[in-house]
């Protein structure tokens, strides 16, 4: 008898264990980088920035502290940004060049490598949970165009007109980038505005996420880094968890979300390792951008070759951090 009592009351014991002794809930944000100085920023904009980035990093780590999963909090924090015109993801996506708003996104879990993306999508509000629902619900890790909008059919999402993302702001853009290209003028874009969430749960497991509009003016169905495993988005307990905002072909090329993750994994920190990619290599080979980088133990990294980058995070200790320009730490 006296083990049977001992055994339920370790049991018990165990079930009630203070959240204390639970793994500590971090997670980091980006809401895109690029030339963003004081200069050019008023400060009813930066403040607008600021304050969402902190409404989308609090439910994020809410849903964390409230045990929900490393994927839930990364989505919730997502979403927040997906919802808001102020960046290139969702409700503030840019225009391609017929004039469409085109979304992509990608989700990877941590603990177990199942990865979901969508691409070329134009009537999905949030694309991340697309994303999500092509990770749980089929067999496949990207889907694309109609394709991905008749699974999303399939599977109950609610559908809005096109016309919901439409922002004057990005048409603005869009008839910039069209007069310039018709004067021969190529300018490369110095804001890339994809928002992304690397998050770490009560149990240890990582997750990464990442949704875009994509580049002002693109054509010929062209997608960048943000859907793809490996270039915009990974995650894996072993190493780390990063979501990339940049120019997207040259993070393709150097397959920097997974680049950094395999340096992790063979012993440098998070910081070392983005580091490495971000202000070595990317800016060898000309290209602009940067991570949010979460480590199996809770580091934080967010590293970026670009004046600016809004991100945000609430580490292990609960302290939150906002960031707009390069000097902010």
């Amino acid at each position: 008898m006296k083990a049977k009592i001992f055994f339920w009351t370790t049991c018990i014991g165990l079930l009630l264990a203070s959240p204390a002794e639970a793994a500590e809930v971090a997670i980091a944000i980006h809401g895109g980088a690029g030339t963003i100085t004081r200069e050019a920023m008023t400060p009813e904009r930066e403040q607008a920035f600021r304050e969402k980035l902190e409404e989308a990093i609090r439910a994020g780590h809410r849903v964390l502290s409230e045990g929900g999963t490393s994927i839930e909090g990364v989505r919730a924090a997502i979403n927040i940004m997906e919802d808001s015109p102020l960046f290139n993801a969702g409700k503030g996506a840019v225009f391609n060049a017929a004039g469409q708003n085109e979304l992509d996104s990608s989700i990877m879990d941590g603990a177990t490598l199942n990865a979901g993306a969508v691409a070329a999508i134009h009537r999905i509000r949030n694309p991340i949970d697309l994303a999500i629902a092509v990770m749980n619900q089929s067999r496949h890790v990207m889907m694309i165009g109609d394709g991905a909008e008749l699974f999303a059919q399939e599977q109950g999402f609610e559908f809005v007109d096109p016309s919901y993302f439409r922002t004057e702001h990005r048409w603005e853009q869009l008839q910039q980038a069209k007069a310039e290209e018709t004067a021969g003028i190529f300018q490369p874009q110095s804001f890339f505005s994809t928002v992304g969430a690397v998050a770490r749960d009560q149990n240890g497991n990582l997750a990464a996420g990442t949704s875009t509009g994509g580049m002002t003016n693109k054509r010929f169905g062209r997608v960048g880094d943000s859907p793809i495993i490996g270039a915009g988005t990974y995650a894996n307990n072993d190493s780390c968890a990063v979501s990339a905002t940049g120019h997207g072909e040259f993070f393709i090329r150097y397959v920097v979300a997974s680049n950094i993750c395999t340096r992790v994994a063979a012993g440098a920190s998070v910081a070392e390792a983005g580091n490495a990619v971000i202000n070595d290599i990317l800016v060898k080979a000309g290209g602009d951008g940067g991570v949010i980088i979460m480590g199996g133990d809770g580091s934080i990294a967010m590293p970026h070759n670009t004046a600016g980058m809004y991100r945000a995070s609430i580490n292990t200790q609960g302290e939150l951090f906002i960031g707009i320009y390069g000097e902010d730490s």
